[in-house]
């Protein structure tokens, strides 16, 4: 029932939002030369590798410019890309994903291969079910960017702190696999959507949490380079 839920509610956004999609694409071909859509391979269920779409929001070649993760501010995102990005309007032809059977409306966000191979037994329970388009984690953590932003060392914050508490947040949809918290995410989700719209944003329990964790590693490193001045 999930999965048809899931593929008959994608098929018809997709659908309906295609107008929107169509402007989308010319305003990204208007902006600068290049692919409309950005590809790159996520781990999925079980495991498997897949390719996921994207708005492509930076500058061709971004990949060799910089760090793996992209922060606020971070000069390789084109100018249309920084509202794409705010308003995840760069998320939507992951519906076609959804579509494909490679993810689910809801469920953990899949990552790259190389911050998979960091997860721990327990956190690799993450990758018994479909990833998702949106989840609880992600949704809590509304402003991921501006917090990396604040790291001494963002790449090593995301990996040793951001991620193993996505994935530990994101944990109640392998525990609760039930249509009610589906529905309650993706209202959640719409809800959120248009408070970006109108530029409007908040955060919960995780972006609280990960901004004291973000004052403590920040401190730790401080000390570090104090103690070995």
């Amino acid at each position: 029932m999930r999965s048809k839920f899931d593929l008959t509610v994608a098929g018809l956004t997709l659908l309906l939002l295609s107008p929107l999609l169509g402007l989308v694409a010319l305003a990204i071909l208007a902006e600068r030369k290049g692919p409309v859509l950005f590809k790159q391979v996520r781990v999925g269920h079980l495991g498997r590798p897949f390719d996921i779409f994207k708005f492509r929001t930076m500058v061709v070649g971004a990949e060799s410019l910089g760090s793996s993760v992209t922060v606020a501010g971070d000069q390789r995102v084109t100018r249309l890309g920084r509202f794409l990005r705010r308003t995840k309007l760069d998320e939507l032809p992951q519906l076609w994903n959804v579509v494909r059977g490679e993810m689910a409306l809801v469920g953990p966000r899949p990552e790259v291969p190389e911050i998979v191979a960091y997860y721990t037994p327990e956190m690799r329970r993450i990758l018994t079910i479909l990833p998702g388009l949106t989840s609880v984690a992600s949704l809590d953590l509304f402003d991921e960017e501006g917090l990396l932003a604040g790291a001494n060392d963002p790449d090593d914050f995301y990996i040793k702190v951001l991620v193993p508490a996505k994935v530990s947040y994101a944990m109640v949809h392998v525990d609760d696999r039930s249509f009610r918290l589906e529905l309650a995410t993706l209202w959640r989700t719409a809800a959120a959507a248009l408070n970006r719209m109108l530029g409007k944003s908040s955060g919960g329990e995780l972006m609280s949490r990960m901004r004291e964790s973000l004052i403590a590693a920040n401190e730790a490193d401080y000390h570090v380079v104090e103690d070995s001045a």
